[in-house]
């Protein structure tokens, strides 16, 4: 009996001194790190006496500026130019760094910038193919040859036959451990049998200890190799509408079937998205390619808009089920 008291102290004491060491590093914002890193270079190069290396510095950082006109959201424009100078560093000392899981919106706008640049390779890594949350890892194209190690997965399961849970439910369950969100990447639902995640490396063991329950289910952790993940083509249906306008209080109440005043004022509430990024003018249009969210109602993908004879718009609407 000694002996089982003295084994079960010894594993919580473990518990806690893994917990604390990871809160003490796992909340640092990678791209604070990435700003610092960068600071640091140009003030090493403004110092020096090579009037050279200053120009190039004032070169790049006129070229990010530029790069970043075409992206019109603030929030998503600093985060671009935060993998953009990653990027940059990365080229200039030839070695391979990566970004923490990026948002739909950033890594897209990311992307489109990075595959303009010549002496910059970039490459995506979610997990699967269908992944939102990715990890761009970015390098001079001589040095990124591979597919780089920088993402795992964990399968969490439990009894939730009783009691299912969301994906919220493991969201909260997971970042209530300490983590920061950005070190995590998707969450694919496995019904009763629990999910499964994708996060950083490094927080593989860390989880495996500390993730214990998603809201009152006991889980246990395990990691698995990606080749495991167990994921579905998302089903759709595809349907039309005749608008008179392309406005989204317009088009979206006919994808969701619901009212257009009662999206107004979700949108007014800051439910509804247009390609990941919140809006709040009910005015807003929208276009071919976009994807249109409201919480608690699912996805919307705007297809094929043509104009009638009647000059109204005839919008092809494709509905994540």
């Amino acid at each position: 009996m000694a002996a089982a008291t003295t084994s079960f102290g010894t594993a919580c004491c473990l518990r806690r001194v893994t917990h604390a060491f990871a809160l003490s590093h796992l909340r640092t914002n990678a791209n604070l790190s990435f700003q610092t890193t960068l600071t640091s270079h140009l003030l090493s190069l403004s110092t020096s006496s090579d009037s050279s290396a200053s120009k190039a510095v004032q070169a790049s950082k006129g070229e990010v500026d530029v790069l970043l006109k075409g992206v019109g959201e603030k929030s998503v424009a600093n985060e671009v130019k935060h993998v953009l100078e990653m990027a940059r560093r990365a080229s200039l000392k030839r070695e391979i760094l990566h970004t923490n899981f990026l948002t739909p919106p950033v890594l897209k706008e990311s992307m489109q910038v990075l595959e303009t640049l010549a002496d910059v390779k970039a490459l995506v890594q979610g997990g699967y193919p269908q992944a939102e949350r990715c990890r761009i890892s970015v390098g001079h194209p001589d040095e990124l040859t591979s597919d780089p190690d920088v993402i795992s997965a964990l399968s969490v399961t439990g009894n939730f036959q009783f009691e299912p849970c969301s994906h919220g439910d493991f969201l909260g369950s997971i970042l209530g451990t300490g983590i920061a969100r950005e070190k995590l990447g998707d969450i694919i639902l496995q019904g009763e049998q629990g999910a499964q995640i994708i996060v950083v490396p490094e927080l593989v063991e860390f989880l495996m200890i500390a993730l214990d329950k998603v809201r009152n289910v006991p889980v246990t952790c395990t990691k698995i190799p990606l080749i495991s993940l167990d994921y579905e083509p998302p089903r759709t249906k595809s349907f039309k509408t005749i608008e008179a306008s392309l406005r989204v209080d317009a088009v979206a109440s006919a994808g969701f079937k619901i009212s257009r005043s009662k999206l107004v004022d979700m949108i007014s509430n800051g439910d509804v998205r247009i390609n990941w990024i919140p809006i709040t003018t009910k005015g807003t249009t929208i276009k071919s390619g976009d994807l249109v969210s409201v919480s608690g109602m699912g996805r919307l993908k705007i297809g094929e808009v043509n104009t009638t004879k009647k000059g109204k718009f005839a919008v092809e609407l494709i509905r994540y089920l």
